[in-house]
């Protein structure tokens, strides 16, 4: 399985973005979940958000009401919509994926600054 993600930048407190992360593999199609996490400078990695097969998804409590995971009907893109971004929203963000083990892309960073 490979992830890439995309759609990272610097936005102002209150603005928003949208990440994409590309799947593809020929094991995409024994993915159970998709997933985003971010990891801030000297912190741990921490997931944001998870999106299973199902399409049940489950939003860390730091970001309900303002992010949420979504996928494509191919399975091909797992996108996470940011909402009313904080500076505590500064990490970079990773795209993960799992079937019997856990993929991860190479991460975009987020920056949310006057």
């Amino acid at each position: 399985v490979q992830l890439q993600a995309s759609g990272g930048g610097l936005v102002q407190p209150g603005g928003s973005l949208r990440l994409s992360c590309a799947v593809s593999g020929s094991d995409s199609g024994s993915i159970n979940t998709w997933a985003w996490y971010r990891q801030a400078p000297g912190k741990e990695r921490t997931r944001v958000a998870q999106i299973a097969k199902s399409g049940d998804t489950n939003i860390a409590e730091a970001v309900q009401g303002r992010f949420a995971i979504s996928r494509d009907i191919f399975n091909a893109n797992v996108y996470l919509e940011m909402n009313n971004l904080q500076s505590e929203d500064t990490a970079i963000y990773y795209c993960s994926a799992a079937t019997w083990t856990r993929f991860w892309g190479q991460g975009t960073q987020v920056t949310v600054s006057s």
